[in-house]
């Protein structure tokens, strides 16, 4: 087990990076363990120092004052045991290139980021592996039910924690372990990743329901048939079915396509609502990684003889060659089968 971190870096100031390094600064660990954010903007990182507030994504919610930020990434990242990643996906790989010769030799790099690049069809595991060379005992990801604003309001949650080395994960999980925070952990890092990136896609189409007007039947029907077809996928991956019946696959899933809090959920209401991609994104104050990640995974997919009827039908609404009253239609009028088969 590694020792108590003299300091732990979270990059990236949005909702969840901002609010995951509250959690890690109420954990309780021993004094003497800094907790500093790197913004983007230099403005933040000053509210979060002399304010103690991120009110563009956290509104009036107060941060503990052992949490400290800056806009210089190498100040944030010197002496840091745990690197904490939560930029937006899409810009991981560009984000390390800059800062990754000021990350310490033996830090341990945790991903909160949902999504898959496009172009490369890579987990953001796989990216930072490939920027970084840090060995696979080092590289860790979180998932799971992780709405932002229920946490920073000390709302009871539970995640995973996923890495290849069990004692990698359990050290994590210690450093991120409160009273309203219950992280497990989990060896199936693909399985984890997996389902928090599927499960924004299918979100969208839950949304895009709940935009149509259309009732619980549809939209349950929809987080069922997502899970399946996210399950698939995992399993091809090399994921582990159970991970995907736990927190990371179906606790994951049901938030994020139940919540108003759900920024996937939202665009695609949106959508449903009739509105163009292009006025869905000038709306979103935050990104909807599923419209980032959709046609990736789609890919991905694709390219493992995998089918996900949910995540093709929101991709061509996504890309303007099926409209949304078509979409039900389409996925009602696919062959019958088995609920049971896998592929």
């Amino acid at each position: 087990m590694r020792q108590q971190p003299r300091k732990i870096a979270v990059m990236g100031a949005g909702s969840w990076g901002t609010t995951f390094a509250k959690v890690l600064a109420d954990s309780g660990f021993e004094a003497g363990t800094e907790v500093m954010i790197w913004a983007r903007r230099a403005e933040v990182a000053t509210e979060i120092n002399t304010r103690h507030t991120n009110s563009r994504y956290l509104r009036e919610t107060i941060l503990p004052e052992n949490i400290t930020s800056s806009s210089d990434t190498a100040e944030v990242l010197s002496g840091a045991d745990l690197v904490v990643l939560a930029v937006p996906a899409q810009s991981l790989r560009e984000q390390l290139r800059a800062f990754k010769d000021a990350i310490e030799p033996d830090a341990v790099l945790m991903s909160l980021m949902k999504g898959l690049e496009r172009g490369s069809d890579a987990r953001m595991s796989e990216v930072i592996f490939a920027e970084t060379g840090v060995a696979g005992d080092r590289i860790a990801v979180l998932s799971g039910p992780n709405l932002a604003m229920e946490i920073a309001r000390k709302q009871p949650t539970a995640s995973v924690v996923a890495c290849s080395d069990l004692d990698t994960a359990t050290w994590i999980a210690s450093l991120c372990s409160t009273d309203y925070f219950r992280p497990y952990t989990n060896t199936d890092i693909v399985g984890v990743e997996i389902g928090g990136i599927a499960k924004n896609v299918i979100a969208l189409a839950v949304g895009i329901c709940d935009g149509m007007g259309m009732g619980d039947n549809s939209k349950s029907s929809i987080i069922t048939r997502g899970l399946a077809e996210t399950t698939r996928l995992a399993l091809a991956l090399g994921g582990k079915y159970e991970t995907l019946s736990g927190l990371a696959g179906l606790g994951d899933l049901v938030a994020t396509c139940s919540s108003s809090l759900s920024r996937n959920n939202t665009a695609g209401r949106l959508l449903g609502q009739g509105l163009y991609l292009d006025e869905v994104n000038d709306r979103m104050s935050q990104t909807a990684e599923g419209i980032k990640s959709g046609r990736a995974v789609l890919d991905l997919a694709t390219l493992h003889g995998v089918e996900v009827p949910i995540t093709e039908a929101v991709v061509m609404v996504l890309e303007g060659t099926l409209s949304v009253e078509n979409m039900g239609a389409r996925l009602l009028g696919r062959e019958l089968k088995s609920e049971g088969e896998l592929k």
